[in-house]
């Protein structure tokens, strides 16, 4: 797994205080060097892989000001107003001194900031218009840039927040299919129990949290409700991340956590104010929030990082932070996990997420790449190999077993089947049953190295017959419902191969049913509507979901829990009515 990427943030201070004690690099050749440029390459020594920037500053604001906002007497003198109606027809130009970001090899680098003070769900109608008139200004500018995202401030006002969706879908329609909109929003509203609006209570710029500090309590998920509106009015977008603030202490729910962790998170904003001091004085992060962002980790988000230089901590320096979530990530579980061969989570890579129809082998001839991803699973082939020894070791050690596997493939199972003959010491034979004559291919290659304790016989488990019955039926049908590969039939009708007192591996599986959300899914789900969208059952390794059901209970009592059973089968059907085939 690729380390996730590192940015400091830099306000517009930050940028006058640097531009004003410039100096060229040594390696920066003076007529390419610049104060952004400066920045980046300190940023980089220091441990991070980019930085966050405004895209405008302090001049943009007053212009933009001075043409939108009229005086106490509600006029404006004829040249202002002309000059603001030739802006808003033609969205644009900025004047050189109103940028931060103006070359293309700066913004490599960089990540931008829209201006804070644009007020997209503002009260006054004047206002929210020409804000979203400077927000596709700034966003236009962005894409000519070629900047791979930029971050808006959060809304404001909850009544008007549907303003504020609309604002940026329009902007989402205008702009560059390659740049990326990422929405800031504080994990909660510390007022939300009271209030309307998204807190403007300052954060204290110096102080570091408190390891006794507690979210408020009361309903915490006004921020969640407001950006659900926006995602929801823009389509799910994919071009529409969230950058989550993580500078309040983090709620006791769950639910609000898991809630929050299953969004598109592209960028995770967490000041030094957020990090609490150890005994040392250095900078970590309470338990609750280094669990969280180990969640966050599946998203590969951009942590962002600010206030580094403000002394918050007594040890460590600016640094500390950055080194820090590094040592985070690199005792991380699931990076340590997803680092080693034979674990689900190195076997999943790439599947995560990912929406597949489900296989129809009985239907179809399936590919040997599909073969050789199901033998690469690191559970279910040692799972049968010491199901198929523990029934030996059950049997007399001086027995002939006779084995049917149904279903055979490339031949994955043949090999485990007689790795468990050799671990129980016990002689037998293997009847190989499959219907894919492109695999059969394959399983003939592999009796060369097989020999004669493996015998092939090509054709449909419900139509060819066996030499002998056998003692122990193996079958891998189960597909990944249970049932979507015909499992149950075609078993049923393989069962006359199976001695009275045989036995079915499996014996019986079961399919539990729990209900799930997961923007992502819904967003793939969405773009599918040409197979058939919502109405398509899909096989998803899942990754980034919340479990909405809970432990029983409810409002009437009457809900069971978390997980429930559907449908179970059993092999073999005692009570099955069949012909002389074996087939219901």
């Amino acid at each position: 797994m690729a380390q996730v990427p590192l940015a400091t943030v830099f306000t517009q201070q930050d940028l006058e205080y640097y531009s004003s004690s410039s100096t060229s690099a040594s390696y920066i050749s003076e007529e390419e060097s610049s104060p952004l440029l400066e920045l980046y390459q300190t940023a980089s020594q220091d441990g991070y892989d980019l930085i966050c920037v405004p895209l405008t500053n302090e001049a943009w604001r007053t212009r933009w000001k001075k043409m939108c906002l009229t005086d106490e007497s509600g006029k404006q003198n004829e040249e202002t107003e002309r000059l603001a109606e030739d802006w808003r027809a033609s969205e644009g130009p900025f004047l050189r001194e109103e940028m931060n970001i103006t070359r293309l090899d700066e913004a490599i680098s960089s990540i931008g900031m829209v201006s804070e003070w644009l007020e997209l769900d503002s009260l006054d109608d004047g206002v929210r218009y020409d804000a979203e008139i400077a927000l596709k200004q700034e966003l236009s500018f962005a894409s000519y840039l070629n900047l791979q995202s930029v971050i808006l401030p959060p809304p404001r006002n909850r009544q008007n927040v549907a303003d504020y969706g609309r604002a940026i879908n329009a902007c989402l329609t205008s702009t560059s299919n390659y740049l990326h909109i990422s929405i800031r929003i504080p994990i909660y509203d510390p007022r939300s129990a009271s209030a309307t609006s998204i807190s403007d209570t300052p954060i204290a710029e110096n102080v570091p949290l408190s390891a006794h500090a507690r979210a408020p309590d009361g309903d915490l998920s006004t921020t969640w409700e407001m950006w659900d509106v926006i995602r929801t009015i823009c389509g799910y977008n994919p071009r529409l991340s969230l950058t989550l603030d993580l500078s309040l202490p983090l709620p006791n729910s769950l639910g609000i956590l898991s809630r929050w962790a299953t969004e598109p998170c592209h960028h995770v904003f967490l000041p030094a104010t957020s990090f609490i001091s150890n005994a040392k004085g250095y900078p970590v992060l309470t338990r609750a929030t280094q669990s969280f962002l180990r969640d966050l980790l599946k998203h590969n988000p951009t942590i962002l990082f600010s206030r580094t230089k403000a002394n918050v901590h007594q040890n460590g320096g600016h640094v500390a932070y950055a080194q820090y979530f590094r040592h985070l990530e690199r005792t991380s579980p699931q990076v340590i996990a997803a680092q080693q061969q034979g674990t689900i989570e190195n076997f999943a890579k790439g599947y995560w997420d990912y929406l597949q129809a489900p296989l129809q082998p009985l239907m179809d001839n399936l590919g040997s790449g599909t073969y050789e991803t199901f033998e690469r699973d690191p559970v279910k082939y040692e799972r049968y190999e010491q199901a198929v020894y523990l029934a030996l070791c059950d049997r007399s050690p001086t027995s002939r077993t006779v084995i049917c596997l149904v279903g055979a493939g490339r031949g994955g199972i043949i090999t485990r089947c007689l790795a468990a003959l050799d671990r129980s010491k016990r002689e037998g034979i293997i009847y190989a049953v499959e219907k894919n004559p492109n695999a059969y291919v394959t399983l003939q290659e592999q009796q060369l190295r097989w020999g004669t304790r493996v015998i092939l016989i090509y054709g449909d488990m419900r139509k060819v017959n066996v030499l002998e019955q056998a003692d122990i039926l193996v079958s891998e049908l189960l597909g990944s419902f249970g049932d979507n590969e015909a499992s149950p039939e075609c078993l049923d009708g393989a069962m006359r191969f199976l001695k009275p007192d045989g036995i079915s591996i499996p014996a019986s599986y079961t399919t539990y049913l729990s209900p799930v959300s997961s923007p992502r899914l819904h967003n793939e789900v969405l773009q599918n509507n040409g197979r058939g969208g919502p109405e398509t059952p899909y096989v998803v390794m899942f990754q980034a979901v919340n479990t909405l059901s809970g432990e029983g209970g409810g409002l009437r009592g009457l809900c069971g829990t978390r997980v429930q059973e559907c449908w179970s089968f059993t092999h073999p059907r005692r009570d099955a009515v069949v012909n002389e085939q074996g087939i219901d």
